[in-house]
């Protein structure tokens, strides 16, 4: 998904908290066109958790017939992707060739690494009747030695992603290593990314990472005394166990892995230097960027 400004951050409320939880982040919905989304990183008081910089809930959004997700393309820097659906079906397109339908389940993997452009729209026959878009898009920082990689894309099917139970909790690991289990999705950075589906008063001890937060896409959880509303990011305190209870039915996300160097945030561009994210700037309004075959007419301007 493209950030519609040059400024990735978003307004949220804070709040600082002790013990488990040491930063709570709420969002604000905001509308980008014909959905809308709640972004809980980067925020002015949390830049990243691990090595994830950007953390969009998309959705949910209902369609009528003929409309849809129609995002043009768009170019990426130093980065890589992370695209996981609830529900629905978006088309990815990109400068690789890349055709890819992603459906709940799914993870698509895109490495921008020295740079790539992608689109982001619905196969035609999807339009075709009314339908529903929820899902999560996020973005991972690249160690400074991966950064100019070549750009790749990655697809791992909803049956490739371990699924398993925690105390009789469902969940899937869906990047790194967790619960004894790890998910064959590639990482660059130590990460951490699970998915949980939890019923009211259930518990779930979170995995360890040298930085973690959970976000709550559905539902009320608490963590020792602090409260987590729907919508919001939990970043959890360094060295503490952490142990969550749902209070309604939820579906959390937990994200974390290894602290990485610090990354500038501009527009669709991530990286460790300022100079590089010039660089993309002038080459993105140049069209020095590989174009997406099957869908060359349109793009997204560079935000002046």
């Amino acid at each position: 998904m493209s950030n519609p400004t040059d400024n990735a951050e978003q307004l949220c409320e804070y709040e600082q908290c002790s013990g488990a939880i040491e930063l709570l982040i709420e969002t604000r919905e905001k509308d980008i066109g014909n959905f809308s989304v709640r972004r809980s990183l980067p925020t002015a008081k949390r830049k990243m958790v691990g090595p994830w910089i950007f953390f969009d809930h998309m959705g949910p959004a209902d369609f009528p017939i003929g409309e849809g997700i129609n995002v043009r393309p768009h170019p990426h820097v130093n980065l890589a992707t992370v695209t996981y659906l609830f529900e629905g079906e978006i088309l990815h397109r990109d400068s690789l060739g890349s055709v890819q339908p992603i459906r709940p389940g799914d993870i698509n993997l895109m490495v921008a690494g020295k740079g790539i452009t992608h689109s982001e729209r619905e196969r035609p026959e999807a339009t075709r009747t009314p339908r529903r878009l929820h899902g999560l898009q996020l973005w991972l920082a690249l160690p400074e030695e991966d950064e100019e990689i070549d750009p790749a894309f990655y697809h791992y099917p909803s049956a490739d992603i371990p699924a398993l139970e925690v105390d009789g909790v469902p969940l899937r690991v869906m990047m790194g290593a967790a619960y004894g289990v790890t998910s064959p999705v590639k990482t660059f950075a130590e990460t951490l990314y699970v998915e949980a589906h939890l019923q009211p008063g259930q518990r779930l001890a979170l995995p360890y990472a040298e930085e973690r937060a959970v976000y709550t896409a559905q539902g009320k959880m608490k963590a020792g005394v602090t409260e987590i509303p729907e919508h919001s990011l939990a970043v959890c305190a360094a060295g503490v166990g952490v142990t969550l209870e749902a209070v309604t039915e939820c579906r959390i996300g937990i994200i974390g892995g290894e602290r990485l160097s610090r990354r500038y945030v501009d527009w669709n561009f991530v990286s460790s230097r300022k100079e590089r994210i010039e660089q993309a700037r002038q080459d993105w309004k140049s069209g020095a960027f590989p174009k997406v075959p099957g869908d060359e007419e349109e793009f997204i301007p560079l935000p002046e």
